[in-house]
């Protein structure tokens, strides 16, 4: 905050008690707002780093999951078409298209199929 030299409005935080203590010191001539659903929009904003935290979960190191994340990134799109755009015809012969395609590029076209 002191970085940017303006000074905010009011400062929204969740429950935590030590919070208060810590604004009454650092800015005390602001307005300190605590409540359950007030910081939602700032919980909502960190969602995309709480899914990638959810993957990490399973890997041993943060250098395994970079690895994985790296080539995960570029391979995920393709299965995951931009859904609320089309209607359920267009989704399912875009999926065909896509797992036609992979199975191109990966060479399991005539691989006999476990089950």
């Amino acid at each position: 905050m002191k970085k940017t030299r303006a000074v905010p409005r009011v400062v929204v935080t969740d429950k935590l008690r030590s919070y208060g203590a810590a604004h009454r010191e650092v800015i005390p001539s602001v307005e300190h707002r605590s409540h359950k659903g007030l910081n939602n929009r700032a919980e909502n904003s960190h969602q995309p780093t709480r899914q990638r935290e959810g993957a990490m979960k399973s890997f041993r190191s943060v250098g395994g999951a970079q690895r994985f994340l790296s080539a995960f990134s570029g391979i995920s799109p393709h299965f995951r078409p931009r859904r609320h755009q089309m209607t359920a015809p267009e989704h399912r012969a875009e999926m065909t298209i896509h797992f036609a395609t992979w199975d191109q590029v990966t060479g399991a076209v005539g691989r006999p199929t476990t089950g």
